[in-house]
């Protein structure tokens, strides 16, 4: 890979944040007639019209994706999002209307937000309604704002988690960027495979979730209630077959960044959007994506700061830096 700066144009990226109630929600805004998949990893998924994107579905074109907090009730922010397009002339067209196609997926985000409020409609429309071209502004914000990761313990040893993007462009000239919500019940893995953040107990510090399946009693029996959304966004022109590939190999990038990953507790979702603009491969492309996957997971948490009293990594640590 090379030039870790650009982005691939065309894909706007908007956020609304609520930082007091811990919730928010990102809206992705590809160009005209992108090719979009998904792979759903986790045990617990809670989606919106993720089995058009299925390989073997015949619509291809996705208009907006929504990653929105509030668990199952950030769903209905959806609708914000399809007014947005429809307002914009954007959707699939069937002759007498254009249907916007507008995927979504949510994280749990309860824990943090107390329950008091959710992504709604209008919020959404106001994510789109801010939407721009290039890099989103990472850590506590937009979907990410009331994610915390490292849940072995419950809330007294989670850290706060976030949202995190990365982009570079391939070798082939291909530009690939993903954006990842980290919400996970796993660690977050730093670039050598110690823990970057999560499940902090007194006096060891962070205690490697990875032994949770012997010699660490879990103490958060609650079932689905984490999820990491990654969206992989690149100009390559490719097949919804290869789009779909490419979702499925940025998932191994999850799983490199994150561990455990894709458990019960989590549902993980990989969304894949290709605008058609550039000749690639999917092989090139999956690679790529993987490990941006990996840099924008460790991102989301470095960027992370306090929400409603839960503290980041850094501040576990005692870090002053």
């Amino acid at each position: 890979m090379s030039d870790p700066s650009p982005w691939p144009a065309g894909f706007l990226i908007g956020h609304w944040t609520d930082a007091a109630a811990g919730t928010g929600c990102t809206v992705i805004v590809p160009p005209p007639a992108t090719v979009g998949a998904v792979d759903i990893r986790g045990g617990g998924p809670s989606t919106r019209e993720t089995e058009l994107l299925a390989p073997q579905a015949p619509l291809a074109e996705v208009s907006a994706v929504l990653l929105s907090g509030g668990s199952a009730f950030g769903l209905d922010a959806a609708a914000g999002v399809v007014r947005w397009c429809l307002e914009q002339g954007v959707g699939y067209d069937v002759g007498v209307a254009r249907i916007p196609i507008v995927p979504a997926a949510v994280v749990f985000d309860l824990g943090i937000s107390a329950n008091l409020r959710h992504p709604g409609p209008e919020d959404a429309y106001l994510a789109c309604a801010a939407a721009t071209a290039g890099p989103p502004r990472c850590g506590s914000v937009g979907a990410g704002t009331g994610a915390t990761v490292g849940k072995l313990f419950g809330q007294e040893g989670w850290c706060k988690g976030g949202l995190g993007a990365s982009a570079t462009r391939a070798l082939d000239g291909a530009t690939i960027a993903v954006v990842a919500v980290v919400n996970a019940f796993g660690d977050v893995l730093d670039e050598s495979g110690g823990v970057l953040a999560g499940a902090w107990r007194a006096p060891d510090g962070f205690v490697d979730a990875r032994r949770a399946g012997s010699d660490v009693a879990p103490g958060h029996p609650r079932l689905i209630s984490n999820t990491t959304l990654v969206a992989v966004l690149t100009d390559a022109q490719l097949s919804k077959p290869e789009v779909s590939q490419v979702a499925r190999m940025a998932s191994a990038g999850v799983a490199r960044a994150i561990a455990p990953v894709h458990t019960p507790m989590d549902g993980d979702v990989t969304f894949a959007l290709a605008s058609g603009t550039h000749p690639s491969s999917a092989f090139s492309v999956g690679v790529v994506a993987a490990q941006l996957a990996e840099g924008a997971i460790r991102t989301a948490v470095r960027s992370a700061t306090c929400i409603r009293g839960v503290p980041t990594a850094a501040e576990r640590r005692g870090d002053t830096a």
